[in-house]
């Protein structure tokens, strides 16, 4: 008799029990976590460190300030163009995570030595927004791959905590380039931004690195050997954690149900005003934005993992509704503190606007889960990160209204119309498959 043995469950999910991590990679499944969690922390510095990093970037090498945005725009499009793709290819056998990572540490170093060193905008865009994105993109695929699998019991809210070391891992590198960015400092602002730059490059190149020689991926529809399969399936607080979806829908299915175009356009929306708020606390004049940024960005990568956790006890749609609500909230009082010129409202509204600013992500793949089923997953929620790609030119365009004419205050302004407009759609969303009405 074999060891392993394949289960399935009243939904018909099956399960492959019997191997344990140790029997499959001779080590704890805790590897399994906590490498990617730091890999994702090392290529944060990507993005939010980029926005973060924008003023002092442009003062150093006489850059205007809206064309400076241009790169992260070009990064996040390719990010996002990458990520979802890999992990379709990851779980067709197409692609080996150590091919992915090995790949992606290089090309995410190489990006971030570019930012560190390069002074034309053109260069920028080639090392750092092309091949940085493809490298970020490959790194964050494989690592929420991995995570999911490595935890299928509960993998909503362990790819959110992975996810959230993404934004959080940026905050020294925010903190550092906000103090120093001052061209009266010891240094100028390029004397702090190419070490800043240099190191996490050298901590990315390492973390990714660490995690493309010990990550493995299980085998297709691998389970705990301690959980039963079937008791989890029929146990009333796992279907609490991870609702079942009514059937497995197909990605055209799932297109022609209304809830998957409503997702894409929540995740447009909240994604957009995600990426302005970094590069409009930084730009803020009057006082010194770093304390906020690196505020901002902890509490974004908190607010992933906190509403995973929230959302397991009201659901994922009214958690996503109560996150965008903070969202909204957190732009209103950033306009409010544009308006008056107060530092404190800038610091308080910071508090929403952060944990609302990431923790629809995990949601919104959550959600996918939960509505569509496991079985076409990664090609459903292709379609639904691929927005992120969108988002991302949105919220870049934001950033420039608020360095032109028009103002921080009016750019917080129109953010907060995005929100709400995400937030009504979020009160749409339905599980679809149910009737619609009840039969007389």
């Amino acid at each position: 008799m074999e060891k392993t043995q394949l289960v399935r469950d009243w939904r018909g999910r099956d399960y492959l029990v019997g191997d344990t991590p140790q029997d499959l990679i001779n080590r704890p499944r805790s590897w399994m976590f906590w490498l990617p969690w730091a890999a994702m922390a090392s290529i944060g510095a990507m993005q939010y460190g980029y926005a973060a990093a924008v003023p002092a970037l442009a003062q150093a090498r006489g850059w205007p300030l809206a064309p400076a945005l241009a790169p992260l725009a070009v990064w996040i499009v390719c990010q996002a163009a990458v990520a979802l793709p890999t992990v379709l290819l990851l779980r067709r056998g197409a692609l080996g995570i150590r091919v992915a990572l090995w790949a992606g540490a290089p090309l995410s170093a190489a990006a971030l030595l570019t930012v560190a060193f390069a002074r034309d905008l053109p260069v920028v865009v080639a090392g750092y927004a092309l091949l940085g994105g493809v490298g970020a993109g490959l790194v964050y695929g494989s690592c929420t791959e991995a995570v999911a699998r490595w935890y299928p019991e509960r993998p909503a809210t362990r790819v959110g905590f992975t996810t959230g070391a993404f934004a959080y891992g940026t905050a020294p590198l925010a903190v550092v380039a906000g103090l120093n960015g001052d061209p009266v400092s010891v240094g100028g602002a390029e004397g702090v931004l190419q070490p800043a730059f240099t190191v996490a490059a050298a901590v990315a190149l390492a973390a990714v690195g660490l995690a493309a020689a010990f990550v493995r991926l299980p085998p297709p529809h691998w389970w705990p050997a301690h959980i039963d399969p079937r008791a989890w399936a029929h146990d009333r607080v796992a279907l609490r954690r991870e609702p079942r979806a009514v059937r497995q829908f197909s990605l055209s299915q799932a297109l022609r149900t209304g809830s998957l175009p409503t997702l894409v356009s929540i995740l447009v929306c909240a994604g957009a005003v995600s990426i302005f708020d970094v590069v409009a606390l930084a730009t803020f004049g009057g006082f010194s934005p770093w304390a906020a940024v690196a505020l901002l960005l902890v509490l974004n990568g908190a607010g992933r993992a906190c509403a995973m956790i929230y959302a397991e006890t009201t659901g994922r749609g009214r958690a996503l509704s109560a996150v965008l609500a903070l969202l909204c909230l957190g732009q209103l009082l950033l306009a409010w503190g544009a308006v008056t010129g107060s530092a404190v409202m800038i610091l308080v509204a910071t508090v929403p606007a952060g944990l609302g600013g990431g923790a629809f992500y995990p949601l919104i793949a959550s959600l996918v889960r939960e509505y569509f089923g496991e079985r076409h997953t990664a090609s459903i929620h292709s379609v639904v990160y691929s927005a992120k790609a969108v988002a991302g030119l949105v919220g870049v365009g934001l950033a420039a209204l608020a360095l032109t004419s028009s103002g921080h205050a009016a750019a917080f302004f129109l953010a907060a119309g995005l929100v709400l407009a995400a937030a009504g759609l979020s009160a749409t969303l339905r599980q679809p498959g149910h009737p619609v009405t009840l039969p007389g």
